[in-house]
């Protein structure tokens, strides 16, 4: 049995602590207007510096997402105004900017809330996928899932919360919640959303969210009790029977409630954008991050002597699955990338036109760090059966797609007013440390191979005899 080391729950606890006055100071810290007035000061310094390299005489920024209109104006409109209206509009676009600097805590740490509850889900789907599919060669893994899954419980609290103080107006990370969005009678009336009141209603979306999380939550705690109960059952047959067909029903429900998540958690932050894509564009980017904490965990668990079992085969897998995924999200990148570009529909392209121009640097290197690396790390199939070349490739992924869920929040709720400082590493350090806590204490407390599963014995031997058959051929040929 492993036994969760005083050192490593320590560190835990730090990052906690650590990330949560990280992220107590950001919110305290709150900007003032004059904060406000002085970042619109310096935005316009810098696009003034810029402005004779664009074209037309615009800067690169005309594109401003008001959370309260919803209206766009450009650089030059807002210059050529008569003067009657300019301070009134000043004023407005100050009050603007300060809603975003006040978003910008709330979007820190829910981008990491996300990262990391996407993460946990999308090991759950996973684990469940390998139950269907009556996969052989995972079966020594599953604990290592189960156990990372744990992490789905405080995170989903911790949603709750957010998902609860959002629907009372206490953030402003979602524009149609505004105050008379769907009034005609008012100044903030939006018809787009309006048309889209049958979905977009806060009561509509808030008893949405919480289905979600009893639903997930409820099915890894029912699988992670039967799983250990095949251990020691007399009817295991009849246990694992069960697990596969709650399994079925649970990969039925996920891949429904994932996308209806998507849309209501990432894509109502930018409510008059939609994707048919983005349901699995978001499922493909938690699904590779997903695998490579698999790999991670299982590559330091099996460092510690307690899963002798796991063999370079079940890590070499694992690479395949982080390497194929890689490429099947930049598929879904490029395609809802080249459809929306293709088409040149202004209400579709608005949304990467926001990310490219305030969000350039983090937008190229996203994709070059979620293809273009792991293609090249872990193209050549040796690679893959090296632990810490794989660490190397997972780390970059990792981050990489950290970036991917912090450019699909950030410029919706923060606009140009983006930086990654104290809130954004706080939120990060926070999430990091319960996860490190759950997941390392869950381990412990249940047998590090499920001896109850009938293709245990399968696992174990996973490629035995293919690996064994080219090492002989390897010797015979020098």
């Amino acid at each position: 049995m492993y036994q969760f080391s005083g050192k490593l729950k320590t560190f835990s606890i730090a990052l906690i602590l650590i990330g949560f006055i990280g992220v107590a100071y950001s919110f305290f810290n709150a900007p003032t207007m004059e904060d406000a007035k002085e970042a619109i000061a310096h935005h316009s310094a810098h696009d003034s510096s810029h402005g004779e390299s664009t074209s037309n005489g615009h800067s690169a920024n005309t594109v401003v997402d008001d959370h309260h209109s919803n209206k766009t104006k450009s650089a030059s409109e807002t210059h050529d105004q008569s003067e009657t209206h300019g301070a009134h509009n000043a004023d407005e676009h100050a009050e603007h900017v300060l809603h975003q600097m006040k978003n910008r805590p709330w979007s820190a740490f829910y981008v990491a809330l996300f990262f990391f509850l996407g993460i946990s889900l999308l090991v759950l789907a996973f684990y469940a996928a390998q139950r269907v599919a009556q996969a052989g060669w995972s079966i020594v893994l599953f604990r290592v899932m189960e156990a990372i899954t744990a992490n789905l419980v405080p995170t989903s609290i911790v949603m709750l919360i957010i998902v609860v103080l959002s629907a009372l107006h206490m953030n402003h990370m979602f524009p149609w919640m505004a105050e008379g969005t769907f009034d005609p009678s008012s100044e903030n009336y939006d018809a787009i959303v309006d048309g889209k009141s049958w979905w977009m209603n806060v009561p509509g979306w808030t008893i949405r969210s919480i289905v979600y999380l009893i639903l997930w939550n409820a099915y890894r705690w029912l699988i992670r009790k039967n799983s250990i109960k095949e251990d020691t059952a007399n009817d295991s047959g009849k246990l694992y029977k069960f697990n596969y067909n709650s399994s079925v029903v649970f990969i039925f429900i996920f891949m429904i409630t994932e996308s209806m998540m998507s849309w209501d958690w990432i894509m109502g932050l930018d409510p008059h954008w939609f994707s048919t894509l983005f349901g699995w564009y978001v499922l493909a980017s938690l699904l590779v991050s997903a695998l490579t904490v698999i790999a991670f965990v299982t590559i330091y668990l099996r460092s510690k002597g307690v899963l002798p079992a796991v063999n370079d085969s079940h890590i070499h897998d694992l690479a395949k699955f982080m390497f194929g995924f890689s490429v099947f999200w930049t598929y879904l990148w490029f395609a809802q990338f080249m459809l929306i570009w293709y088409a040149n529909i202004p209400e579709e392209t608005t949304y990467f036109a926001a990310r490219f121009n305030e969000y350039k640097l983090p937008f190229l290197a996203m994709v070059a760090m979620n293809f273009v690396f792991p293609v090249l790390l872990l193209l050549n199939s040796d690679f893959k059966s090296i632990p810490w070349f794989v660490v190397i490739g997972g780390i970059v992924i990792l981050a990489g797609h950290y970036v991917d869920v912090f450019i699909m929040v950030m410029p919706a709720t923060v606009g140009g007013q983006w930086a990654f400082g104290i809130p954004e590493i706080s939120a990060l350090l926070f999430f990091l440390g319960i996860f490190i806590y759950t997941v390392f204490s869950a381990f412990a407390k249940a047998n590090p191979l499920p001896k109850g599963n009938p293709f245990l014995e399968e696992s174990e031997h996973f490629h035995y005899y293919n690996i064994q058959h080219r090492g002989e051929g390897s010797a015979d040929h020098h």
